[in-house]
């Protein structure tokens, strides 16, 4: 669906143009973050709203927590947020006494079941809808339902008292406009909106590779990250929030604490991975993923699953964890064919596994084949022989080997190319 949507809205616009400009811009702003950091901070300062910088994802959870607790904030209603899901700051706000909510229906629906969302624009898409209705009817209490829209009310009527009652909003960002001081956020439900207004306390999370120059720069991205990620011309709802509510002004939050996270970005900055920090987090890549597409975002255990995520988290958590997830991928190209802003995605999923070579991450038995596997390849008579030898024991292997291992490779040929008539 994603995809066959995505053509349609890039059929008859200048895509490749739209992607060469917008993977300057954001080369422009990471040869030159810091400095756009504090642009940012200053200008969003002045507009009213008070920035706090957090070195990791535990500063993060502690500014946070300190912002609600002095101000006797108990109930926080929250958007959509991938930030918040790295930093898991649900559990940590939980684990301090707050009764926090998801507003989307997506992570709403995912949280009460007790679940991570599995995808970054539609967290509940590996649920169908007799599924939410049992889960609904089972945890609040109601008629079992799986027409979708009885679905939504009862979700509405749920949510809507939560927003009433909230003491505070958390969101995340699509993007911090440096010059202006000002947050974009793109949803498709109203609840960014609820969440980021009523509320008295808003506090936006967002990561420093976010900013953007201007509000001039911003315009490309409003027409290319719909698109992008699910074909359309434009998001349902595009808020531009620029500091707290003024006095004389009818709506906006009367306190607005934007918390800017590194949590390890500075470092990929000086790397050779650098280009990583262009993603807008779109999703299109997911959806072109022939290994994503088979096995699903929870099958990858992170927060951030897909092309893109397996080099974030590669990076953020360190290899040693989470080299595995290299081989989550087949190099064909396709997430590098659809990134809006051109990350080299299989340039550095190669890059990632060169570098757990010459780290020796691979187990030892892996690496004494492929050693043995180069020196046959390298000499002809070894490769002949390898090949009558093969032929001679894959029955035995099918019976000895895992099949997990032995069904990736190809069976032997009755005859080699280099015995056919040509």
């Amino acid at each position: 669906m994603f995809i066959s949507k995505r053509n349609e809205g890039l059929a008859c616009v200048p895509f490749e143009t739209w992607r060469d400009q917008a993977s300057a811009i954001r080369l422009e702003v990471l040869n030159n973050l810091p400095g756009y950091v504090d642009k940012f901070s200053f200008h969003a300062t002045r507009a009213g709203a008070v920035v706090h910088r957090a070195h990791d994802a535990q500063a993060a959870r502690e500014v946070i927590c300190q912002i609600l607790k002095d101000r006797g904030a108990r109930k926080v209603v929250k958007a959509k947020s991938m930030i918040t899901e790295e930093i898991q700051l649900n559990e940590y706000l939980e684990d301090n006494g707050f009764h926090v909510v998801e507003t989307d229906l997506g992570e709403y629906i995912v949280q009460i079941a007790g679940e991570k969302p599995s995808h970054i624009l539609a967290p509940a898409i590996h649920k169908n809808r007799r599924q939410v209705g049992e889960l609904f009817s089972e945890k609040l209490s109601v008629p079992y339902s799986d027409d979708p829209a009885v679905l939504t009310k009862i979700a509405r009527s749920v949510l809507r008292e939560e927003f009433l009652t909230a003491d505070a909003g958390i969101s995340g960002a699509n993007f911090a406009v440096a010059d202006s001081g000002s947050l974009a956020i793109f949803t498709n439900e109203g609840n960014g909106r609820m969440v980021t207004t009523l509320p008295r306390l808003h506090i936006a999370a967002l990561s420093i590779e976010k900013i953007i120059p201007t509000l001039k720069d911003l315009a490309l991205f409003v027409r290319l990250l719909p698109r992008s990620a699910t074909g359309q011309v434009l998001s349902s709802y595009l808020s531009i929030i620029t500091g707290s509510r003024k006095q004389g002004e009818p709506l906006g939050t009367r306190e607005l604490h934007i918390v800017l996270l590194d949590n390890g970005r500075s470092e990929i900055l000086r790397g050779e991975y650098r280009e990583i920090l262009k993603c807008i987090r779109c999703s299109a890549c997911f959806n072109v993923c022939p290994v994503y597409r088979s096995i699903g975002g929870h099958a990858y255990g992170v927060t951030y699953p897909g092309p893109m995520g397996i080099v974030l988290t590669s990076l953020l958590e360190g290899m040693v964890g989470t080299h595995p997830l290299i081989d989550a991928s087949t190099l064909c190209g396709a997430c590098m064919e659809v990134c809006p802003v051109r990350v080299p995605l299989v340039k550095l999923l190669t890059k990632l596994r060169e570098e757990r070579v010459d780290r020796r991450m691979t187990p030892l038995s892996e690496r004494a084949v492929m050693t043995m596997y180069g020196i046959a390849t390298g000499n002809r008579r070894l490769f002949s022989l390898g090949q009558r030898i093969s032929k001679m024991f894959w029955p035995t292997l099918n019976k000895i080997v895992s099949k997990g291992i032995i069904n990736r490779l190809p069976k032997p040929a009755s005859r080699n190319f280099g015995q056919r008539d040509i």
